[in-house]
């Protein structure tokens, strides 16, 4: 039967944008472990990524491809790389971005640049990412899309209002790939609270532990309870298409 539950992922290939961040290479073990071959999307240091992804468990050839998901071209690049490479992609997980905390009232400090620079991150960049990589996941028959989201799309709180509206954007965009690329591929938002990571500038312990006191399951999250959601979503969860799953301790209630 198609998508049925499974417990291990050998011989799928998993592409996580973002891989060398938090969230990003918290899933790429979990992956990995279960026997998944990782390949890590990174736009910094090639060494460094390559690191990580020989770090990774598992005998698989996991690796790092360097791209920018702002830049339509090195995604294409990265995908015929991919395709070279590994011939496949069965998971792909959108974890990059970025943002810069901005009081919602405060319109003058999110200035047209800035908004740019959001929406180019946050929906365009993402958007592109699947787009390079759909003809690969449509050619498994049995894809994932696993978007990092944010309560912020719902709930209209979070960093700054140009990154409520990307992901908000981000979110019903996806459902509608859930439709159009149905049945080969399955697309999911994942949508965490506020996560322990380096994600929004500024945001240190003292954030943390205010937001832990007003959550009700009485921390906030961390990469890997977002990671181990994308996990469930390849394995155990594969009856789940266009929608949501919030991943916050109950922090938009």
């Amino acid at each position: 039967m198609a998508f049925e539950p499974q417990t291990r992922l050998d011989g799928k290939v998993a592409v996580i944008a973002g891989g060398t961040g938090a969230i990003g290479l918290a899933t790429a073990h979990r992956l990995a472990a279960l026997g998944a071959a990782c390949v890590l999307l990174h736009r910094g240091d090639g060494a460094a990524a390559a690191e990580l992804a020989a770090g990774l468990p598992g005998t698989q050839a996991h690796g790092a491809v360097r791209a920018d998901i702002v830049d339509s071209a090195s995604l294409k690049a990265a995908a015929e790389q991919v395709a070279r490479q590994w011939q496949r992609c069965d998971i792909l997980v959108n974890s990059a971005g970025f943002t810069k905390a901005v009081p919602a009232a405060d319109l003058d400090a999110l200035d047209d640049e800035l908004i740019d620079r959001l929406m180019q991150a946050n929906f365009r960049g993402v958007f592109a990412t699947i787009r390079a990589f759909a003809p690969l996941l449509k050619a498994s028959g049995d894809g994932l899309i696993a978007n990092v989201s944010s309560i912020a799309g719902f709930t209209g709180v979070g960093s700054n209002l140009a990154y409520v509206a990307a992901k908000a954007g981000l979110d019903v965009v996806g459902d509608a790939l859930a439709k159009a690329l149905a049945p080969a591929v399955r697309v999911v938002s994942v949508s965490p609270g506020a996560v322990e990571s380096s994600f929004v500038p500024g945001r240190g312990a003292e954030f943390n532990t205010k937001t832990a006191a007003t959550t009700p399951l009485g921390r906030v999250g961390q990469p890997d309870d977002v990671a181990a959601t994308i996990e469930a979503l390849a394995t155990t969860l594969r009856f789940v298409t266009g929608t949501r799953i919030v991943v916050d301790g109950g922090r938009h209630l």
